[in-house]
């Protein structure tokens, strides 16, 4: 029997892969449960048509993806905070404030997106990743300097 998966299923396949499993395991498992539909001709059309424009928004997507990520990549930012005699920092500087000082660029960036390993805890140059797609990540320069 011939099925075309509507959802990822271990073992078998990605959504829309057309894959051949036995009957009573389509007709009683991945069809009732929502994770396949059989395959006539018009519902094989029909999965490629959507194919099609999923891969056309994907494409858009990453292009500008890629016009931000270079946009990111050429912005530098200065954040001032508080520092003791040995440049450590009295608190620290987080996401939340680079994604702030990114806003105030003009750059708006989610703050769950900036791949910070640890908090910034002292006083110098910072080169942080920002994820802006799955296959697109810009560093950013930070500059943290004594207030």
């Amino acid at each position: 029997m011939r099925v075309i998966l509507k959802k990822e299923v271990q073992n078998l396949g990605e959504a829309g892969d057309i894959v051949n499993v036995k009957p009573g395991y389509g007709r009683n498992y991945l069809i009732p449960r929502g994770l396949a539909i059989p395959a006539s001709e018009g519902s094989i059309k029909q999965v490629e048509h959507q194919q099609r424009l999923a891969e056309a928004i994907r494409k858009q997507q990453l292009e500008a993806a890629r016009a931000i990520g270079a946009k990111l990549s050429g912005t530098s930012i200065t954040i001032r905070r508080e520092a003791g005699d040995d440049d450590k920092l009295f608190g620290s500087v987080t996401n939340r404030d680079i994604a702030d000082a990114l806003g105030a660029e003009g750059v708006e960036v989610d703050r769950r997106t900036i791949l910070l390993e640890d908090n910034i805890r002292t006083l110098g140059l910072f080169q942080v990743p920002v994820r802006v797609h799955r296959e697109v990540t810009a560093l950013v320069k930070v500059y943290v300097m004594k207030a």
